[in-house]
């Protein structure tokens, strides 16, 4: 069996490991079919990702197929495919007698804090699985990354006369806007990259380059106000600083990136406008069962997100570019192994 293993930072390499073993009580044997690549990943390549060790396995946005199942597991069935939830909490700690299982104090994350699915067959909890024979694996893999958006927009909570700022055109900027679009009457997204701001254009979305003039043309396409509501998804630090004077009277300022070190701000512009600052860290199970229903009925579709494929054997020689050019691709995805037939909506 092939797995791609982070040695190092900008170290990469492909290798053979054993087949694991029978899963154990409440244990599946999964064949991953689809790795979706994203910022993490390319943090981790470049050596700037919080939380993680080397060696690694990289790969926390999964789709699979069950081929097997330890007993006691009647949540999955062999043949089923199925999304991952990638965290894997305690259950006894207080964020997770809280109900707030994404903050675990024990956390476990697959792809960062342990090996990921960068690999063909795996090992996982049945819990941590999501059935949906209806969504193709295409679909299954983007679930993850839609529920990083869809529990941002839940701790943001937006109302209907909220205008709410963007920052950050990637996959996860992306999935933010798709779970707030409908829920207050204007959004912007922003972002530096040209690229990545045509491509949240003909996505259907009132997109702005970042640059100098960033402020002044937000300002005039909000008749002068700043919006209430702001969500950072971009990891950088400059962005996260910048964007508490982008926040409105009373607004709420949602970090969803995250970066080394630390954030400052000046302190008479936050306390005069009275701001909210609140951190988006992970998915929980029902931000998932929730973005499954919304791809399932249509209401979430993320499909054309996927502007590059590869593959378990490409991969090592396709990272380093990604990781070096992560304006120019949306989001790759690795298709690994035989898949089912892909499942029509």
């Amino acid at each position: 069996m092939q797995e791609a293993v982070l040695e190092s930072p900008g170290r990469l390499v492909l290798v053979e490991r054993d087949e694991p073993p029978p899963p154990s009580r409440g244990e599946a044997l999964v064949a991953v079919r689809r790795v979706g690549i994203c910022g993490t990943d390319h943090h981790a390549y470049g050596g700037t990702q919080n939380f993680f060790r080397y060696p690694r396995v990289l790969g926390h946005e999964l789709a699979v197929e069950v081929l097997a199942v330890g007993p006691g597991v009647t949540r999955v069935k062999s043949g089923d495919p199925c999304a991952v939830l990638p965290y894997i909490s305690c259950g006894s700690c207080r964020a997770c007698e809280r109900g707030r299982t994404n903050c675990c104090a024990h956390i476990d994350v697959i792809g960062v804090t342990r090996d990921g699915g960068m690999r063909e067959r795996m090992l996982l909890p049945a819990v941590n699985l999501f059935s949906d024979s209806s969504l193709t694996f295409d679909q299954l893999v983007l679930v993850e990354t839609l529920g990083i958006g869809w529990h941002a927009v839940r701790r943001a909570e937006p109302r209907q006369d909220d205008q709410v700022l963007v920052l950050g055109a990637g996959p996860v900027g992306l999935a933010v806007a798709q779970a707030a679009r409908g829920r207050s009457e204007s959004l912007v997204i922003g972002d530096a990259s040209p690229e990545r701001v045509a491509f949240a254009s003909e996505s259907g979305f009132d997109a702005l380059l970042v640059d100098a003039e960033f402020t002044t043309r937000l300002l005039d396409r909000r008749g002068g106000t700043l919006p209430s509501v702001v969500f950072d998804a971009t990891g950088s630090r400059a962005s996260m600083e910048n964007a508490f004077e982008l926040t409105g009277p009373c607004g709420t300022l949602v970090f969803v990136g995250h970066t080394t070190g630390s954030v400052t701000f000046q302190n008479p512009g936050f306390h005069a406008r009275e701001l909210d600052v609140r951190a988006s860290r992970n998915a929980t199970v029902g931000d998932l069962e929730h973005v499954i229903a919304a791809v399932r009925s249509g209401s979430l579709d993320a499909l054309g997100w996927i502007n590059h494929r590869t593959t378990l054997a490409r991969i090592v020689e396709d990272l380093p570019r990604l990781a070096a050019n992560p304006g120019r691709v949306v989001k790759t995805v690795v298709d690994i192994g035989q898949p089912l037939p892909e499942a029509t909506t």
